[in-house]
């Protein structure tokens, strides 16, 4: 078994600057970890090859029993270019670097100074405390010129990382591929959140609304710390972005933080904020928005909380745009957006807007405010009927990309199932379609393809999606070509200055346990927790998901094709509520035959076990 922990270390920060303008202050909780090397490789005479087993972000640390005057060369890297060799020039923002030691002094405590990166060390880059010094993702260690043995040195990956406890969660099934690309993701989460913030790389440092919300549920799903993406929210009060569906995350970034939380006084806090965030401000009289409207002017500018009030505001639907827009020789020429066509009125915008007057409905029912909620759920109601109406065609029962245009996009058709806006009579032609397309969306986009098909009956094509080894389109190939964090795009070809560190990138993360268990909070604060597993081929599987009271700890054994079991300990001062698959014909729970009255099975705190048989 692979031995990667040698040492923590824990501290907090709190950034003072984050108290001002009225913004709660949230203490940042980092953790440095030591990792042993768990391959040393002799590659010729004093050269040797180190792999740390998993990348992280940060530094090389070394202690010689025996000095050297010689000068020592030490490579760090993410990518191998062949066998106990670091790709020198792995290309986009792979990360490489070299450093050249003087000589090498005995029982000292060495630490690798790297070159910083002026982009990502830099405004408006999230910047790191001064006693982090440079650090850097990498899994490998170069050693070339070494003239002491290597039994000699103790050496060390010397990992950054926010507070995170690998025993919260776990899951394993009796699909290999499906645990490999879990561990991906969890490791993906840690990983990336060296500094405090979700961010979207290190190419940028930057923390992006829908990054973040990817990386929240993943996060969630992974771990109950909640502190990480409580700063992120904070963060986004005073640093929105540009694109249109970025900002339209904000109210789903503060509905998860409640919903998983239970906390209302951060709700009751920024809920002004919030409204001004759905962009209600540009809608016209049939409910619809657009960033395009005249509305989004200066003052609006200001008031979303950009600093300058010439911030240009656009629709970005997936990325990187059509090749004509970078000059890049991309896989497709339209990039991810699978041909999408940018008209002023939208899908893709007005299905996010529509969530969020769903969700502002809701917030405010939580906060009393019962005529704002009326009046959400009113608006709402009025942008589902007029995207139906004017976005759908009934002719071919697809969404269209948007009024005045004729093309069907999957993006057009996978964000109103995600948001359920598809009527019931509708959702063959549309998940139809949507199957045709493939993944011909990019990893952002693959959480709302996935959340819309688990949601609408279509777990068994989703399941498939993420397992999927054929092709580069899916997370295997993102094992298959080396990375131990989920990477920026699915391939180097389909965004050529991509990285290998984007948490965005670990949607099945929060889709395994939110969907393929259905582990959910049902409630604010997860006093009630809904379970709805759809779990498919899947012959045995177990997971354990962290929430604010405690560990859900589930298992599942397919006995043949219509007898399943699972066994569900809720934690105490819980309730759950188990939703029984179609077609089941009995169900026992703790060895008593249970009278179905809907498909809904209430489950007590401690061990629930339940046996269902389905039709034969």
């Amino acid at each position: 078994m692979k031995k990667y922990l040698v040492l923590s270390f824990l501290w907090v920060i709190s950034i003072s600057a984050q108290s001002q303008n009225n913004i709660i202050t949230t203490e940042a909780e980092f953790e440095t970890t030591l990792n042993k090397p768990i391959k040393i490789q002799k590659v010729d005479k004093g050269h040797y090859f180190i792999d740390f087993g998993r990348a992280f972000f940060g530094t090389v640390l070394m202690n010689a029993k025996h000095g050297q005057d010689a000068p020592l060369t030490v490579h760090m890297g993410e990518k191998l270019s062949g066998t106990c060799r670091i790709d020198r020039k792995p290309g986009g923002t792979i990360r490489y670097q070299n450093v050249k030691l003087e000589k090498l002094n005995a029982h000292e405590l060495l630490v690798i100074d790297l070159v910083p990166d002026k982009r990502n060390t830099n405004p408006p880059a999230v910047l790191l405390p001064d006693s982090f010094g440079v650090i850097m993702p990498f899994r490998y260690c170069e050693l070339e010129n070494l003239k002491i043995p290597i039994e000699d040195i103790k050496i060390w990956q010397r990992a950054f990382h926010y507070k995170f406890y690998d025993e919260s969660s776990h899951f394993s099934s009796s699909d290999k591929v499906l645990n490999a690309i879990w561990d991906l993701c969890k490791h993906s989460i840690k990983a990336t959140s060296f500094t405090g913030y979700y961010i979207d790389g290190d190419r940028e440092r930057i923390p992006y609304e829908a990054d973040a919300y990817i990386n929240q549920l993943s996060h969630y799903a992974v771990d109950s710390v909640y502190s990480l993406a409580r700063r992120t929210n904070e963060y986004f009060l005073k640093h929105p972005t540009w694109p249109t569906e970025w900002i339209l995350h904000t109210v789903l970034l503060f509905y998860n933080d409640y919903m998983y939380t239970g906390d209302l006084d951060v709700l009751e806090k920024y809920y002004d904020v919030l409204k001004i965030r759905t962009l209600m401000e540009l809608e016209r009289d049939d409910g619809l928005i657009s960033s395009r409207s005249a509305k989004m002017n200066n003052e609006l500018i200001l008031k979303l909380g950009f600093k300058n009030p010439e911030t240009r505001i656009r629709d970005i639907v997936d990325w990187p745009p059509a090749q004509k827009d970078t000059g890049w020789k991309l896989a497709t020429a339209e990039g991810e957006r699978d041909g999408y066509e940018m008209v002023e009125i939208n899908t893709s915008v007005n299905s996010f807007y529509y969530y969020n007057l769903k969700l502002m409905s809701e917030i405010a029912g939580y906060l009393q405010k019962r005529k704002d909620s009326i009046v959400f759920l009113e608006k709402s109601e009025m942008v589902k009927k007029s995207i139906n109406q004017k976005l759908f065609d009934k002719t071919r029962g697809v969404y269209l990309d948007g009024e005045s245009s004729d093309h069907a996009s999957l993006h057009a058709n996978m964000f109103p199932l995600a948001f359920d806006l598809v009527p019931e009579e509708n959702l063959e032609t549309v998940i139809s379609f949507i199957k045709s397309r493939g993944m011909a969306c990019s990893v952002y986009g693959a959480q709302y393809l996935l959340e819309g098909l688990f949601k609408n009956g279509g777990s068994a094509y989703a399941t498939h999606l993420i397992r999927d080894t054929t092709g580069d389109r899916n997370w295997w190939n993102m094992i298959r070509i080396g990375s131990t964090i989920t990477l920026e795009a699915w391939d180097m070809k389909y965004k050529p200055n991509m990285d290998w560190n984007h948490a965005w990138g670990a949607a099945p993360a929060n889709i395994i346990t939110r969907h393929m268990w259905g582990i959910i909070p049902e409630s604010p604060g997860f006093l009630i927790a809904q379970i709805k597993p759809q779990l498919g081929y899947l012959s045995f599987s177990e997971i354990k998901v962290p929430t604010i009271n405690g560990f859900i700890h589930a298992e599942y054994r397919s006995l043949n094709e219509n007898h399943k079991i699972y066994k569900i300990k809720m934690p105490e001062n819980m309730k759950g509520q188990f939703i029984i698959p179609d077609e089941v014909v009995e169900v026992v729970l703790n060895d008593r035959i249970i009278t179905m009255n809907g498909d809904l099975l209430k489950l007590d705190s401690g061990l629930n076990i339940i046996e269902i048989n389905q039709n034969q």
